[in-house]
């Protein structure tokens, strides 16, 4: 089972494209839906996104 996506994460980030590498759902296979697993992934890359934010300040 692969590793979940943590804030601590953000650190690995230096191009965008890294943050699609990156975030990873280890429960995909679990969620009930596509719709869902996508919305799960958005929040992912949300929370990454903004950590990077906060460690640029």
């Amino acid at each position: 089972m692969s590793r979940r996506t943590y804030e601590k994460d953000a650190d690995f980030v230096e191009v965008a494209d890294d943050l699609e590498n990156l975030v990873a759902d280890k429960r995909i296979s679990w969620r009930a839906s596509a719709t869902k697993a996508r919305r799960r992934q958005r929040r992912y890359k949300n929370r990454l996104t903004y950590e990077i934010l906060k460690i640029s300040r």
